[in-house]
């Protein structure tokens, strides 16, 4: 990875944007973690713009489903309209002109089959490979994923005359939307090796006409903190906010009284909000009330957009029976701030380490289901491939490409097949599988984040891996001497999002919150 690393991660104090877009708070509250008094469901969401950007991607298993949340720093509603003043007056960083389609927020929410949902939120600027990189730039912060497949498809329209003459503003504007979306979604599902089964796409806007509706909101703070950018200033201990003062207090990226605040500490705070606005629901209940529930929705939905394939009745009845099994709250870490070769400030991550994370997180909350369940999908188990060969078609530039990938997926069980070069450069990867090998064919494209197809040309179980341009072929293809060429993940600290002084969690730990009451934070 071409970056410059620098080792204090814990004291450096980084020059961040203004623009962030903390309306997924909100959005992964009403509709990640609660789903009661639903009733009425799609006549409330009937304006909602619905995507499909999710279609034909692998899913979850044994029950299980993963919602990405992605909080975006437009500083325009979903239709590319400009927001109400008193949004903007409560931002302190601009008008519509300001802010651009980064992805600031994101945060995976795994709801198990039975039990408590698990919400891991991703630094925002590690440093990873982007998926598809259609403008060449194929490593970057993770949250800009979305903004460059949206500028692209952007670009491409106004070169091709026909095509924009025939498209009016609103029809570029969601095209744009939904290349970033794709974008987006497949870079985090391949950075942590997950599928991705819906997704919730939020604005500005709609983190703060729910702060308005629900407002006054309980939080805590470990110290009394200030902040002139966001106009945060808040004291310590607990305190109730309005509208304008919950944005400061999650969108607060440095701190007067602090030099050692981070990215990581205002995540935390994402993630307090999102906890003490479920609690705030849930003392007036509007949680139980249908009514307050589409009302709250009606006045977001101009700042929300969701997947076509999400089952909101269905989702909102299996959400409401986990109410009495609060969320925990996760912080990836990171191993030090650095530069990429265009000078930006990145978070460094260690990849395995980041994965086997989430890995365990996962497997952790579906074991229980797991046990239980009589569903014939394809297993999740590590040696998923027993009783399959592998045989991997390089179709990308990598030279050793396929040799590398038939030693890596043995550790799953594979036996080592046949590898082979394509004719010709393909820009896309995918899993074919013979008889007999749809399990393993479907698990292996499950963690690639790919598609899988039965193909009867080839033999008895047989998985046949195709490798395009679009694999993250830098995560496998490490030299030697490389730091991620380890023998296995780095041990990683888990410690608690609210614990003070020496033991506060630094950007390297593994940060943990649970969602049983308000959390006092940094």
């Amino acid at each position: 990875m071409p970056v410059t690393s620098n080792p204090e991660a814990r004291s450096r104090k980084r020059p961040l944007s203004v623009a962030r877009a903390a309306g997924a708070l909100g959005a992964v509250a009403v509709l990640g973690m609660t789903g009661l008094g639903w009733v009425g469901l799609h006549h409330a969401l009937g304006g909602i713009i619905t995507s499909g950007a999710l279609a034909g991607d692998p899913t979850s298993t044994r029950g299980a489903q993963n919602i990405l949340i992605m909080g975006l720093d437009s500083r325009l509603d979903q239709h590319g309209n400009p927001l109400p003043q008193d949004v903007y007056d409560a931002l302190h960083a601009g008008d519509e002109t300001v802010g651009g389609y980064n992805a600031n927020v994101l945060i995976l929410v795994h709801i198990p089959s039975s039990g408590s949902p698990t919400a891991i939120s991703i630094p925002r600027d590690d440093y990873v490979d982007l998926a598809g990189c259609p403008t060449g730039t194929c490593q970057g912060k993770i949250k800009q994923a979305y903004g460059l497949a949206y500028q692209h498809a952007l670009d491409t329209i106004a070169n091709d005359s026909a095509l924009n003459n025939s498209l009016d503003p609103q029809a570029k504007e969601q095209r744009g939307r939904e290349a970033g979306r794709k974008a987006e979604i497949a870079t985090v599902g391949r950075l942590l090796q997950v599928p991705i089964d819906h997704f919730v796409e939020v604005t500005l806007g709609a983190f703060f006409e729910i702060a308005k509706a629900v407002a006054p909101i309980t939080v805590c703070l470990n110290a009394d903190t200030s902040d002139d950018f966001s106009g945060a200033a808040f004291h310590q201990g607990e305190q109730q906010l309005d509208a304008a003062q919950a944005m400061a207090f999650v969108r607060q990226r440095r701190d007067i009284n602090d030099a050692n605040f981070t990215d990581m500490d205002r995540t935390r705070r994402q993630q307090a909000f999102i906890v003490s606005l479920v609690s705030a629901l849930r003392r007036s209940g509007d949680l139980d009330n249908p009514l307050a529930m589409n009302k709250l929705l009606e006045i977001t939905k101009q700042n929300l957009a969701i997947d076509a394939e999400m089952d909101l009745a269905g989702f909102a009845q299996r959400a409401s029976s986990m109410t009495k099994h609060p969320p925990s709250l996760y912080t990836l870490p990171i191993t030090g701030f650095g530069q990429a070769p265009d000078g930006e400030d990145v978070n460094l991550i260690d990849l395995p380490a980041v994965r086997s994370i989430v890995h365990d997180l996962l497997s952790a909350d579906d074991t229980a289901a797991a046990s239980s369940s009589a569903s014939a999908a394809p297993s999740s188990d590590p040696m998923y491939g027993v009783g399959a060969t592998l045989s991997v078609v390089n179709a990308s530039s990598y030279d050793g490409l396929a040799a590398q990938l038939e030693k890596t997926f043995t550790a799953n069980g594979f036996q080592q097949g046949r590898t082979s070069t394509a004719e010709s450069v393909s820009n896309t990867s995918a899993v074919d599988y013979g008889p007999g090998a749809e399990d393993a064919g479907k698990s292996l494209a499950a963690q690639l984040n790919l598609a899988a197809a039965p193909n009867d040309a080839l033999s008895a179980g047989v998985v046949e891996l195709t490798v395009g341009t679009d694999f993250p072929a830098g995560e496998y293809v490490r030299s030697v001497d490389s730091a991620s060429a380890s023998a296995g993940p780095a041990a990683i600290s888990t410690v608690s999002a609210t614990a003070t002084g020496t033991a506060s969690p630094a950007p390297t730990d593994l940060s943990h919150m649970s969602g049983e009451s308000v959390p006092c934070v940094k």
